[in-house]
């Protein structure tokens, strides 16, 4: 075998074995408990949350309205800390980390995306899309590079030089995503994220969401109300009170 198809076949080889490996935890939780004291008595948002989300998972968590679904997925996404737990992000100990640390750890790894999308008014598309590049300090051509893949992407190209309050909710929603991935997470966290939407522009949104997942590998964990949007991830924790009560497959 001459020296070329041996470095092809390596690379086939390698290729197939990355394709192939058992999934990494990304996130370990494991007794998180979140509660606020008044007057001596405890009031539990989340209680004894234990739970192993793998990197290439599409987690969705579903319960009623005050079962702690958002505040969970807060403390995921590092803007709130637990009261009581351990919370691991890739092997990382987040509540051992000072805030500096988180920071660098949330800026570098985890795009979220809201129900209200959270654009800056006076930003266009394309300045609300280029502001985490400038938090992360990313260069001008290589802001400008992935700034023009994301609006071809999502094909929003002639909506740049707009601002929020001139697009749908739906075009509003693209560019949250747009943004979200434009600092190149590894995870994306979605609160409601087609809770202002009518059905045809959430179906739109979700579809993307699977395409993320499957095509680019990325992690996704959505809180929602709907079991349709539900089922467009492999995974759904039902909680309720605070308390898990089913981790569940999705059947494809």
């Amino acid at each position: 075998m001459n020296k070329d198809l041996r470095i092809a076949f390596g690379e086939i080889h390698a290729s197939r074995k990355s394709r192939f490996a058992k999934p990494k935890n990304m996130i370990q939780l494991t007794n998180i408990e979140k509660y606020y004291a008044n007057k001596g008595i405890k009031n539990y948002v989340l209680r004894l949350v234990t739970t192993t989300i793998k990197q290439g998972e599409f987690v969705s968590i579903m319960g009623p309205s005050g079962a702690g679904k958002s505040t969970l997925l807060n403390i995921i996404g590092m803007l709130e800390e637990p009261t009581y737990g351990t919370y691991e992000f890739l092997g990382e100990d987040v509540t051992s980390l000072n805030e500096r640390k988180r920071i660098e750890l949330y800026r570098n790894h985890i795009g979220f995306v809201f129900q209200a999308y959270h654009l800056i008014d006076e930003m266009t598309v394309y300045e609300n899309i280029e502001a985490p590049l400038l938090y992360k300090k990313v260069g001008s051509s290589e802001r400008a590079s992935r700034i023009a893949d994301l609006l071809d992407r999502f094909n929003i190209v002639a909506k740049k030089d707009l601002f929020p309050n001139q697009l749908s909710g739906g075009q509003q929603q693209l560019v949250g995503i747009a943004r979200a991935l434009a600092a190149q997470p590894s995870i994306i966290l979605a609160d409601e994220p087609t809770g202002n939407l009518q059905s045809a522009q959430a179906e739109e949104i979700m579809t993307l969401f699977k395409k993320l997942n499957q095509e680019d590998g990325i992690t996704i964990i959505q809180v929602t109300h709907s079991e349709k949007n539900a089922q467009y991830g492999n995974r759904i924790l039902h909680i309720a009170d605070g308390v898990v009560k089913e981790d569940v497959a999705v059947l494809s």
